[in-house]
Order: structure tokens, then sequence, then C-alpha cells
């Protein structure tokens, strides 16, 4: 079981932390609670009473968190906590796909009949059963940080046990990028197909980077010729499912016996990563899937047919397997659910995963793009993309250069070398060093090169707290009020 040290130190590749951090969750009750004022958690902790469903207040479970200098006693398992967003562990039951308004026969009959509805058909039952779910208060719509926040929390706490003025650490992203942002193209049916071309045409025109996620059975005719075109236009090949009728992960033995075809799909088409049809997703059973990364879950999973999302902007293992999370709403949601024709969630959402430096991930379809509106939005869409990358120093690469580089960074460590930091590792002229502050009450994070300071990136809003406290002392009322 890894502790909050380690988990400090994988998410920030940091030094390894002094702070003591106890835990005295044994034997206590699961469910949700709080930490300040709106960090929803859920798992085990002594906090009294803790509450089973999201309908019932939740307490502060800071009220019984107690500090001294350089050591800080949990009353809830923090670990588990962190494990139980990611892997969407909190969600009372995941087969529980439609919210029971579709399920047993009369989703076996949705599935089969899917294939011949219209869009317009399809889109009212979707909003009949979807549309509730934006009403749901965890997690928050339309992105959760709760997850990072959790990490930044602790990190914070952890800063003023040890009377830390900074922490330093291995930034994000290579070369100082702000953030990054991948965007992916999931293709549905035959139709889909022929509009690949053009719409390869409009990503080039922008210069962005894409993927093409192909679903290799029934679906349509996987060619050689259009996976040979994807790649010689520089663009980038994943497996899409193995035929996207929903099933995929209903039943455990199934998806071991599909996962064998869906792995040999991806040695046939030199894929590394994977998504799931419709997002449907169990993390438990990835270690079927041989692949580098998988790109099946979303950050809230309010408009896909399976509740939940992991709750953060930041890739994450499961496993040997990289996670990179659906951050932003998919296309056919924002059209066909919400009714919107504008991309003012997508920039609302994007400005939130910057401001905690995460992943930005679009889906878009090639199915659903060739309606002219439709084509207009997606356009509006890589024009802000390309704003950010100039403006804010957005890096927007393929999902495997993603991959690659959190893998990279998981391996670089800090070490000190005459009084001052190093990156250490293959790669690390990529790296930058930066350093964790608290200023004002808030934790920032400054990215340095040297003693130069060559970039600031706006304040991390997870909660409010006092300045420090004088060198030599700890104050636990003050640390107390730090969740806050």
């Amino acid at each position: 079981m890894r502790t909050i040290n380690q988990l400090l130190t994988e998410y920030f590749r940091c030094p390894e932390l002094a702070t003591d951090f106890v835990d005295c969750s044994e034997g206590s009750s699961t469910g949700y609670f709080r930490l300040g004022k709106d960090l929803v958690c859920y798992g085990r902790s002594t906090a009294a009473p803790v509450a089973r469903t999201l309908d019932e207040p939740l307490y502060d479970a800071t009220a019984d968190t107690r500090f001294e200098p350089g050591r800080c006693v949990l009353s809830f398992d923090a670990v588990e906590c962190l494990e139980n967003l990611c892997r969407e562990r909190y969600v009372a039951d995941t087969k529980s796909l439609w919210d029971g308004k579709l399920s047993g026969m009369s989703r076996e009959f949705y599935y089969f009949v899917r294939p011949l509805l219209p869009i317009s058909i399809r889109r009212h039952i979707q909003r009949w059963v979807l549309a509730p779910r934006l009403e749901v208060q965890f997690p928050h719509w339309p992105l959760d940080r709760s997850a990072d926040r959790l990490l930044e929390s602790l990190l914070a706490v952890a800063m003023l046990a040890q009377n830390a003025e900074e922490i330093p650490f291995i930034w994000f992203w290579p070369d100082g990028a702000s953030s990054a942002a991948i965007v992916t193209h999931d293709v549905e049916t035959q139709s889909g197909v022929r509009f690949c071309p053009a719409l390869m045409d409009l990503d080039e025109e922008f210069r962005i980077p894409a993927s093409f996620q192909i679903v290799p059975e029934d679906r349509y005719d996987t060619s050689p010729s259009l996976l040979q075109q994807l790649r010689q236009r520089g663009f980038e090949i994943n497996v899409h499912d193995l035929n996207h009728d929903g099933r995929l992960y209903w039943d455990e033995q199934e998806f071991m016996r599909r996962a064998k075809r869906i792995n040999f799909y991806g040695k046939e088409f030199q894929a590394r990563g994977f998504r799931s049809g419709a997002l449907y997703r169990n993390l438990d059973w990835y270690s079927a899937l041989e692949f580098s990364y998988d790109m099946s879950v979303p950050n809230v999973a309010h408009l896909e047919p399976q509740a939940g999302g992991c709750c953060t902007v930041m890739p994450f293992f499961v496993g040997q397997i990289l996670e990179l999370p659906v951050t932003t709403v998919q296309d056919y949601a924002l059209f066909h659910i919400l009714g919107q024709y504008s991309i003012d969630l997508w920039r609302e959402q994007m400005r939130i995963i910057q401001q905690g430096h995460g992943l930005i991930s679009v889906i878009t379809h090639p199915d659903y793009l060739q309606e002219h509106r439709a084509r207009r939005v997606y356009a509006e869409l890589l024009t802000h993309l390309n704003g950010l990358r100039s403006d804010m120093g957005l890096w927007i690469t393929l999902p495997s250069e993603v991959n690659d580089w959190w893998r990279l960074r998981s391996r670089l460590q800090l070490v000190r070398d005459s009084g001052k930091w190093r990156i250490e590792g293959q790669g690390s002229e990529r790296a930058r060093i930066a350093h964790a502050r608290l200023n004002a009450g808030r934790l920032q994070f400054e990215l340095r090169n040297g003693e130069d300071r060559i970039d600031s990136p706006a304040e991390s809003p997870v909660f409010h707290m006092p300045s420090q406290p004088a060198k030599g002392s700890v104050s636990p009322a003050l640390l107390q009020r730090s969740w806050r």
C-alpha cells in the first residue's frame, strides 16, 4: 500500500517529504465526507457521521485532524480516498449504467436497434436518460479536479507541518508548457470513414496533430488503405473497442474473450492506445489489455452512458497502463444532448484545466462533424486551441507523445548538487524545475530555470489558507485552517 508521501512524490516528482502523516481511519466507516468547504471525498473516516449518499449533509473531516510540528494525524485514509476518486469506486454500482431507466431486456433492445435509429430519435432517448445527471452535485459539472485538489491540499499541509517556504518539483509538461492537449477522432460508421480525409484536411490547416480511433470489427471496412493514408499524413491510429456494440464490459468472461481480439488488432494496427465504445470501462479489468495507454475514463461522466468520473485532469497509471482521461465534453453530447452549437462549454472546461495545468482531451467524430454548423464549431475549437498554444504555451500533441512524456517524467529524479537542484535521468533536457510556494494562503506554482524565473502560472485556487507561521513555530489551529 502506498503512503501519502509516496503519492505526493509520484504526482509532483518532488524530493521525499519529511512530514509524517498518520492515518487513524483503521476500522472506521466508509462513506462520503468533505474537506473544508467543498472538497468531496469517499472512503474510510473516523469523521462522524460519514454520509451513505450525496443527498445527506457532508461532515467536514478536517475538524477531527490533529497537527503537530512535522506531523499530521488524519481522521481519514487519504490514499484510499484518492484511489476511490480516480478509479470511480465512489459509484455505488457501475453496472447501473442507465440509472435504472434502461436495464435488462430494455437495454439489450436499445443496443440491438441503436444502429437503425436516426440521431433525432437517439438524442431524445439520451436526453431523457442523461439530462437529469447535470443536477448531480458530485462529480462537479462541467469539470471536477477533486483528486488533484486533494493532492495539492496534502502538499500544502506537508509544507506547513515541516515549515517549508517552498518545495521544488519536476514540472508537469516538457519544455515549460503550461498544459497539454490532445485531439482525438472516434470513427463510428462508414459515413465517418468517408469523411476522414476532409477532417484530416481541416486538422492540417490548423496544424493540429490528431489521433483516429478505428473500430476493427463489424462497423465498417478497416482497409489497409485507410490505415496507410492516416499514417502517411502523420496521424495516429488507436483501437476503438471491438465492434462498438455497447457490450464490452457487461460480463467479465466475455470481456476477456474480446480483449484477446482487441489485443490482436492492436498489433495489426500498430496501435499503442485503446478507447472503448461509449466510454464504458472497468479499470479492474485493464490488465487484460496489451496497450501502453487508454483513453476511456471521463473526468465527469454525467453525459455518458456509464456514470462516474475520475475527478482528475492529469494522466494516471492503472497498473502498467497509463490513463489519459477524457476532460472535455464530446461533440455528440454537445450538439445533440445539450443542443449547443458553440465552443462556450469547451472554452470553460479548458479554462479550468489550464488553471490546474492539466491535460485537455478532446473527442470529436467524423460521423457528427459533416453538418456545416458542426464543422464551423469544430473550426472555432481549433482556432481557440491555436490561440492557447501561441498565447498560453499549450502543448498540442498526439496521445502517444503524452504517454511517452508522462512515463519519462515518472523516471526522472530531483537531486541536490552544490546547493542547487537539478533533474537527473534520460530525457531530463526537456524537463523543468518548478517550485510550489505558499503565498498569502494559496498554493502557487512557479516555473524557473536555475535562479531565473521564466514563467509564473496562475495561483491554484484550491483552498483558502492563512499565511505560514513564523520560522520555528507551528500553530495547530493555523494548520487546521489550512484545509479550508
